[in-house]
């Protein structure tokens, strides 16, 4: 591996010794190029196979000693990286060959593109809707009150784009299970906001790169399955309020001043009311769940 790698791989675990060698093993097919990886553990504990992964040759493992949240130890993990491009991850990923080369090849058809995101695909098949518009108020309280129940409003649809047959394109924010991040972009924001412990720091990072002329870009052709909740299923309801107070945090924070000070009270009493819901019914708070199939609408992985 070279002194300074072209990629930092920043990936940031929480109890996460059962998929790191996956996730690992995996990503040294998706790119041909020098990379790095730094594996932030956030877990109260040190596991023996998150502490084997951190002694690859390839690896570095920081332990901040208590939980950092997401975006904090994104930033910890990026910090004095001096290669092109910064990947954030989660540990609880399978990339698919030439996944990341994909996303970097993209990057060069788009030169103020400062974030780039993949197809995610779960483990059932299904194509989740990782390339999003970003919130506002009338997509937003119709996805928050019909989401659950009715998976094809048109709220839902047009915030989570879900129409039609994906294709690369510019959009409002992507997913922060993984994306790939030219370092100039990242660096010129500052990196996440750390006030966000859990849950909208990714919306909040592709907004700011927007303000500051940079584009968040899709790129189904390069392909991730993604398990999805490996580290907050043990802890579920404590997710669900994170979740409702990182949203009100975003949301007051667009509508702020004196003159906005009634909308922000409706928002936060109607989240709230939200989360009453969502605890009682033990509802996933992201709201509905695409069904397409995604060998249906992705075009074929790269091959190594």
């Amino acid at each position: 591996m070279r002194d300074e790698p072209e990629i930092r791989v920043v990936v940031v675990t929480f109890r996460s010794g059962d998929i790191i060698g996956n996730f690992l093993d995996t990503l040294a097919k998706a790119t041909s190029r020098g990379y790095e990886v730094v594996i932030v553990d956030n877990s109260p504990q040190l596991d023996a196979k998150t502490a084997a992964a951190g002694e690859r040759p390839e690896a570095r493992l920081v332990r901040p000693g208590r939980n950092l949240g997401y975006g904090a130890a994104a930033n910890r993990g990026a910090a004095g990286a001096r290669g092109s491009w910064i990947v954030v991850a989660n540990a609880d990923l399978s990339f698919a060959p030439g996944a990341l080369d994909e996303l970097i090849d993209a990057a060069g058809r788009w030169p103020r593109g400062g974030a780039f995101g993949p197809g995610i695909v779960n483990p059932d098949g299904a194509l989740y809707p990782s390339a999003r518009d970003l919130p506002s108020l009338g997509r937003g309280v119709g996805h928050a009150v019909f989401g659950w129940f009715w998976p094809t409003n048109p709220w839902t649809a047009s915030y989570r784009r879900e129409r039609g047959t994906p294709t690369e394109t510019t959009c409002g924010w992507l997913s922060g299970s993984v994306q790939l991040l030219r370092r100039e972009a990242f660096e010129s924001v500052a990196g996440f906001d750390e006030s966000y412990f859990m849950f909208m720091e990714d919306v909040d990072l592709d907004r700011r790169l927007g303000l500051a002329g940079w584009s968040s870009v899709y790129v189904p052709s390069a392909v991730v399955e993604h398990l999805g909740g490996h580290s907050t299923k043990r802890s579920s309801r404590r997710m669900v309020i994170a979740h409702h107070r990182s949203m009100v945090r975003y949301l007051c924070r667009q509508y702020s001043g004196p003159a906005y000070l009634p909308l922000r009270v409706a928002l936060t009493v109607g989240l709230g009311a939200r989360l009453l819901l969502a605890l009682a019914f033990a509802k996933d708070s992201a709201g509905a769940r695409t069904t397409r199939a995604a060998a249906d609408v992705l075009p074929p992985a790269r091959k190594a």
